[in-house]
């Protein structure tokens, strides 16, 4: 092969690393930047394909899309000094690629550390401003909006993140503390049961005690209408009776007899020695009635 030819092929070469070297490609789900020679001159290019010069600039990318923060669990205390430990997650993703490049040097490790400090400083913040009952369930929406709003005024500040969502997943009570709450809690249901039942027995004894009271009264009400209604019905009777003797007080005379033959010899047990001649047999004796 001529010289000529071994310089054209060397020239294709050179021709077609150059190009190699200087055309990159940026997809929608990533951000880049370029460097000249170390130094930042073009921030967040857009997606497509792009030119840079060989040697001299360098292209850095990023994952532009929302990425997910899986936080170590955590010890923090609350306002009554009560250990609680927290698991959570942070959504986050990179808005401003300058700055995420200056504060991290798009080093993903070092921007998570980053985050992490700064979700564990603001959780210990805002756990230890409220009762262990606001973080478990009272105020932990509240809780939340307030971290993700501080943290992410500060990480886009810092480092040109935005933080989209902080949740907590887990909130425990260490092992120690565990037991101890549960004891305490069930004492304090036994007392809450014993008290309920006291109330019961309480308003049950009240409301025997009243329908005692009304069944006395009712028996006394209906005993004295029994009265009312006996002493009208006997004033009645001595009326008719008072009348018939009048008319007739020798019928009225046998009438009485009889009843009292009636009542003496109700019982066939019954023994009643007397005179036949005695006044008693009168109407027997006899065996009518004067007319």
């Amino acid at each position: 092969m001529s010289m000529g030819k071994l310089i054209a092929v060397g020239i294709i070469l050179l021709a077609l690393v150059g190009a190699s070297q200087s055309f990159y490609r940026v997809y929608e789900t990533e951000k880049a930047i370029v460097l000249y020679f170390g130094e930042l001159v073009r921030e967040d290019v857009a997606a497509g394909l792009r030119f840079k010069w060989p040697v001299a600039e360098e292209v850095k990318k990023f994952d532009s899309r929302v990425l997910t923060l899986d936080s170590v669990p955590e010890t923090y205390y609350t306002l009554e000094k009560k250990p609680l430990i927290v698991d959570s997650f942070v959504k986050w993703r990179v808005t401003d690629v300058g700055a995420f490049y200056k504060g991290t040097s798009f080093d993903d490790l070092r921007a998570q550390r980053l985050l992490q400090e700064r979700v564990n400083e603001g959780l210990r913040n805002q756990i230890s401003r409220r009762d262990m009952a606001e973080v478990i369930s009272g105020q932990r929406d509240e809780l939340m909006s307030e971290l993700r709003k501080d943290l992410d005024l500060v990480m886009r500040e810092s480092i040109g993140v935005e933080v989209l969502d902080v949740r907590v997943k887990k909130i425990d009570l260490p092992v120690e503390v565990s037991s101890t709450v549960y004891e305490r809690m069930n004492s304090e249901r036994e007392i809450e049961a014993r008290q309920y039942r006291a109330e019961g027995q309480e308003q049950a004894l009240a409301i025997r005690a009243k329908a005692d009271r009304d069944s006395v009264v009712i028996e006394a009400e209906a005993y004295r209408e029994s009265e009312l209604l006996r002493g009208d019905g006997d004033a009645k009777a001595a009326e008719v009776y008072a009348l018939a003797f009048n008319k007739d007080p020798e019928f009225y005379e046998f009438y009485r007899s009889i009843n009292a033959y009636s009542e003496v010899f109700n019982n066939k047990g019954d023994l009643l020695v007397l005179d036949p001649s005695s006044e008693f047999f009168k109407y027997l004796r006899d065996g009518s009635v004067k007319k």
